[in-house]
């Protein structure tokens, strides 16, 4: 067994809460109503700044000129492709720019994002890796699901779906996949147990990350 398959079996559990959640599901089928859904990707647009700066960090710490180029690649692509494509998609849903830009972190993002961040300042280039697969995997593996079903007659469901489920993406969590694996090959047992334990905390974000859209999550105070 793979490194990386025994970490989808150790999150199973968190997964198919994900899989098996509300909004997941109503997403999937086309019943969500908007409201947590513009919630959703106000806070991804938020997500999608710090994810660029671990992605940044990835370059830093990256063993070879190859791996160090791949990740200012996927810097590039979100900061200047992604974002882009995803103020195109907001706008499809009355979300404008300037709205996007003012959106302040849910609890549930501001600790995704800082958990991420930190292990990647902070952590090995392998720890980085491993808190930043349950999203690129996580993703694909929602998306394809839901395809598997039969896309929703709501268009702009039906494309989230069609992204996620894109053969670029697959192959996007993939790549993350095989380089956790190379870097977990020859690792001892405690470092790979701490691999393990990153991993399990950002899936286990992933799902508060949907739970937090579905209750429309604002701070209490």
């Amino acid at each position: 067994m793979t490194f990386t398959a025994e970490l989808r079996e150790a999150v199973d559990p968190v997964w198919g809460a994900i899989h098996d959640h509300e909004m997941v599901r109503r997403l999937g089928d086309g019943t969500l109503d908007e409201e947590p859904f513009r919630y959703w990707v106000k806070q991804d647009y938020v997500y999608l700044i710090e994810y660029g700066r671990v992605f940044a960090h990835g370059a830093a710490r990256a063993p070879s000129l190859e791996r160090l180029g791949t990740f200012a690649e996927l810097l590039d692509e979100t900061i200047n492709t992604e974002m882009d494509l995803h103020r195109s998609y907001a706008a499809e849903f009355g979300i404008s720019e300037a709205e996007l830009e003012a959106t302040q972190p849910s609890p549930t993002t501001r600790a995704y994002t800082d958990f991420l961040v930190r292990t990647a300042a902070t952590g090995t280039f392998g720890d980085l890796v491993a808190a930043l697969l349950p999203c690129m995997w996580g993703f694909n593996e929602t998306g394809e699901r839901l395809a598997e079903r039969g896309k929703p007659d709501h268009e702009r469901y039906a494309a989230w779906i069609e992204m996620y489920s894109s053969d670029e993406f697959a192959e996007l969590a993939s790549w993350c996949r095989d380089l956790m694996d190379e870097l977990a090959a020859d690792a001892p047992a405690d470092v790979r147990d701490r691999y393990r334990d990153l991993f399990v905390t950002s899936s286990r974000y992933e799902y508060m990350f949907w739970d937090a859209a579905w209750r429309l999550e604002e701070w209490p105070v």
